[in-house]
């Protein structure tokens, strides 16, 4: 791997996202039944809160990650996002989700997490770990991030900001499917 690489690293869970696209299927599953056999205002809504359940769960479930790119890390949460240029991390570790320092935040990464089964395990010695565990990613991605720094962290601008924004679509879609079902339940 070249040291000066210019790609992406995205680190998520997957069983987060198993999990997510699951939830997801079912829901549109029973969308399809409503748009198809109930087509009332509380169709209508049935509907909209089958969809607002969808968004929570892609939101909660699938969206967050950690982002390893040339200029910054971009850490996607549940409803925010964070880029953080490398030069304003001072220190990554792992409680039970991945935690990025800089000099006035800790930023929080559920993207990136540890399996209490795995945090058991290691805390009682019994049962052996198996090589590859939540333990092993979320310290790989802690080196990564070192790395990182260790090799950006000097080139980027000294005024340079932690930028955080809201996840605008994820937020707009809740808000338009929440009218929707409260416009369609005082229409009932």
């Amino acid at each position: 791997m070249n040291s000066k690489s210019m790609e992406n690293e995205q680190y998520l869970s997957a069983s987060n996202r198993i999990t997510a696209v699951i939830v997801l299927v079912i829901g549109a599953a029973g969308l399809a039944d409503i748009v198809l056999e109930w087509r009332t205002p509380g169709g209508l809504v049935a509907g909209c809160l089958i969809g607002l359940l969808m968004v929570a769960a892609y939101a909660g479930l699938f969206r967050p990650s950690v982002t390893l790119r040339p200029g910054s890390l971009l850490i996607r949460n549940h409803i925010r996002d964070h880029v953080v240029p490398w030069n304003k991390i001072t220190e990554v570790d792992v409680t039970d989700i991945l935690r990025v320092h800089t000099e006035d935040r800790r930023l929080r990464c559920p993207g990136v997490q540890l399996v209490m089964r795995d945090m058991r395990k290691s805390r009682v010695g019994g049962r052996k770990l198996k090589a590859e565990n939540s333990m092993s990613r979320a310290e790989f991605v802690v080196d990564r991030i070192d790395h990182h720094v260790n090799l950006y962290g000097g080139t980027g601008s000294a005024d340079a900001e932690i930028v955080t924004t809201w996840a605008r679509p994820e937020l707009a879609i809740a808000a338009v499917l929440a009218v929707v079902a409260l416009i369609a339940q005082l229409l009932r």
